[in-house]
């Protein structure tokens, strides 16, 4: 028989508000252990699970698995591109945005089953200001609800919502400057998302035609709108219509320069952080394998 596959599963414990603390047995009961050799570990801070990731890389594993929502995913993904070792998902989070578009299970043991066939696609990383991002980094108003999101009590779908209505009260349109494969557009935006996967998450597609391995971004301008368009606004996100909308603008690119007049944060696949008011985003190509 040949050697069983080391592959290592990285639980963030707080991801979506759901206990995880039968996690361990399902994997035992659900995994292949004539094929794989299963390792479990905990994230215990911020940025913890990056740490991991990159131990994971010298150690040699066959595999690393997050177990968590698009912030694990990105931290363990940034860790591993360009390693070759391929990156797990079992959606745990409040969105699951990359999870649902590669249709990843959000059933436990049906994901779990999904490492057993351990078939994967190559996947591109966006690259903004040295950061990486897997699905969609953004600026305005989202990140200033995925700030808000942050540090709200209550997590999952119920706790972002509150948050999107917590901003929405006060939140004032932007002018940005952007520069798009060496083309100028100056706009005033509501925000900016920069998708390399279509949508956020809970089936809210921003970017209805963006692909992750087509080697381009989707830059998404989503002008200032009156309020009472918000329901409509809203029915197109999961209509997988956005890019029908008026006050919606898709530009594809490469690579992409935004300037903003002040300072605002900035969201990576839903981890707010604060970038400064010049952003530099690139995309490398095909640069991590995901298991789907």
């Amino acid at each position: 028989m040949s050697e069983r596959k080391q592959i290592l599963f990285v639980i963030n414990p707080i991801s979506g508000g759901k206990r995880k603390t039968s996690f361990k047995k399902q994997v035992l009961d659900v995994l292949d252990l004539q094929k794989f050799d299963p390792t479990f570990q905990q994230t215990a801070r911020s940025n913890h699970a990056y740490e991991i990731g990159l131990q994971a890389v010298q150690e040699g594993y066959d595999a690393v698995i997050a177990v968590g929502g698009d912030g694990t995913i990105n931290e363990l993904g940034s860790a591993l591109v360009g390693s070759g070792i391929p990156l797990g998902i079992i959606p745990e989070g409040s969105g699951n945005g990359l999870a649902l578009y590669l249709g990843i299970p959000m059933n436990e043991a049906a994901a779990i089953r999904r490492i057993n066939r351990f078939e994967s696609i190559e996947v591109d990383c966006g690259v903004i200001n040295d950061r990486r991002f897997f699905n969609i980094a953004g600026l305005g108003f989202d990140a200033s609800v995925s700030e808000n999101f942050a540090n709200e009590n209550i997590r999952g779908p119920l706790g972002y919502m509150k948050s999107v209505f917590n901003v929405l009260s006060k939140y004032q349109p932007a002018h940005y400057k952007l520069t798009i494969d060496g083309k100028v557009y100056e706009r005033q935006a509501f925000m900016i998302s920069v998708a390399n996967s279509p949508q956020y998450g809970n089936n809210a597609y921003i970017a209805p035609q963006a692909s992750v391995n087509d080697g381009i971004l989707d830059v998404c301008i989503v002008h200032k709108f009156p309020l009472y368009i918000l329901p409509k606004m809203i029915f197109h996100l999961f209509n997988k219509s956005a890019d029908q909308s008026s006050y919606v603008e898709i530009i594809p690119g490469k690579n992409i320069e935004i300037e903003v007049d002040a300072v605002s944060p900035v969201h990576v696949d839903g981890e707010p952080i604060e970038l400064g008011d010049k952003l530099n985003i690139s995309i490398m190509p095909k640069a991590i394998k995901i298991i789907c």
